[in-house]
């Protein structure tokens, strides 16, 4: 067992699978998938989230980090510190042993926070591309595929020709510093996944948005680390929203962000996310994250006041119709943005910085279902350690009216914990 701070390191690939190429398919940059695992989750879930970023997927990542936030149960420990060898005997089962990430295990001694995890995880992340995944949500096949070119540039810049999404709409490749996507909620089976969750795609519509509600789904997104350190990182020690507020400080800085339009992530909630959702501490934190935005110049004076009303209204009314709430205005938001059918088969060729090769195999695993974030449902369960925050692929979604409550800024996060 690894003491604090100390890593251990896996086997390190020649390059990642990312299925056939064909044409003039390009190359993806070598990347980081980032995790965070605390003494609240189950060896069931992290064991499939890990499958669904790593071998799962048509673009494998070069390097997969977990941090260990805080001593954990023994059942978790013993799948950390088996984690090499499982992960190199999947691959190896499926063929895929040259496309095996390096895997970085890094154990801290006291749970101290979701922010302060991420914030040494990203030390430890080799490469400036950074992918991040909870430990109990599903990765669908394609996510990285899709995502990554958006980001694939050096600062921002490609010349490659710009990409179209669902919609028709133009997605610029490599021009973005943070890119999420869509999600989709599940309870229990994967296979009978439920509400998708979706933001505008970026432009005014997302900055505006970004005022109102967190603009990206945390456990979707794939950022420039360089981009991330320069805004100095997660905030610590600043409440449940830690990831709205580094969104923030992103958008402060003039970061380029984007939403791509399909469900590229199954979002796992359970019987009490609701409830955990509303309550007097729910609204304190809220307040203190409005109090934030407004001290940093992020909101106007009448955008705090309304703000305030709506979170007040929301986070104190009952459960039962909070849940109603939630997902009647879901559905509305979403009514006239269409959804995008995401293939499991994307395709990619991988190149690695450290590796001699390049190897082209289509992916063995498959992945039926999507998640919609009910952001919330780690705020209460993960609320220990300080402060916090296979097919279904939905039908339609456009914004209605940025003053709707149906999505309570709640990143879906664990910096309670």
């Amino acid at each position: 067992m690894l003491g604090d701070g100390q890593v251990s390191a896996g086997v390190t690939s020649d390059a990642a699978a990312g299925g056939e190429a064909t044409g003039e398919t390009p190359m993806t940059p070598p990347f980081s998938v980032l995790m965070a695992v605390y003494a609240g989750d189950e060896r069931d879930y992290l064991r499939r989230a890990v499958l669904s970023n790593t071998l799962e997927q048509t673009c494998v990542p070069t390097q997969l980090v977990i941090v260990r936030d805080g001593p954990v149960p023994a059942s978790i420990q013993a799948f950390l510190d088996g984690l090499d060898a499982w992960l190199g005997e999947a691959f190896a089962q499926a063929g895929r042993h040259d496309s095996l990430p390096e895997v970085t295990v890094l154990e801290l001694a006291c749970n101290s926070g979701l922010a302060h995890a991420l914030n040494q995880g990203l030390r430890r992340c080799r490469y400036d591309l950074v992918a991040r995944a909870d430990s109990d949500d599903i990765s669908l096949p394609a996510r990285f595929s899709t995502i990554i070119p958006l980001l694939d540039g050096p600062h921002g810049e490609s010349h490659r020709a710009p990409q179209h999404d669902s919609r028709g709409e133009r997605e610029h490749v490599g021009h973005y510093d943070i890119v999420g996507s869509a999600t989709r909620e599940f309870s229990g089976d994967e296979r009978h996944p439920g509400q998708v969750r979706m933001l505008p795609a970026g432009g005014r519509e997302l900055l505006d948005f970004a005022r109102v509600q967190s603009p990206l789904h945390h456990p979707s997104v794939v950022f420039r680390r360089s981009a991330v350190q320069r805004v100095g990182g997660y905030p610590e020690h600043s409440g449940r929203f830690e990831d709205y507020l580094l969104w923030e400080r992103l958008i402060l800085a003039g970061a380029r962000l984007h939403n791509v339009a399909e469900p590229l992530v199954l979002y796992r909630v359970d019987a009490g996310a609701y409830q955990r959702r509303g309550g007097w501490a729910m609204f304190r934190d809220e307040l203190a994250l409005q109090r934030r935005f407004r001290a940093d110049g992020f909101t106007s004076a009448a955008q705090f006041v309304r703000n305030v009303a709506i979170r007040a209204l929301y986070r104190l009314m009952p459960t039962g119709l909070r849940k109603l709430g939630y997902r009647a205005l879901i559905a509305i938001r979403n009514a006239g943005r269409k959804l995008g059918d995401v293939r499991g088969s994307g395709r990619c060729k991988a190149q690695r910085d450290r590796g001699s090769g390049r190897s082209n195999e289509r992916s063995s695993g498959s992945n039926d279902g999507c998640n919609d974030g009910l952001s919330n449902r780690r705020n209460g369960r993960r609320n220990d350690r300080g402060s916090s925050s296979n097919s279904g692929y939905g039908n339609s979604a456009r914004s209605i009216s940025k003053h709707s409550i149906s999505e309570m800024n709640e990143p879906k996060n664990r910096s309670a914990r």
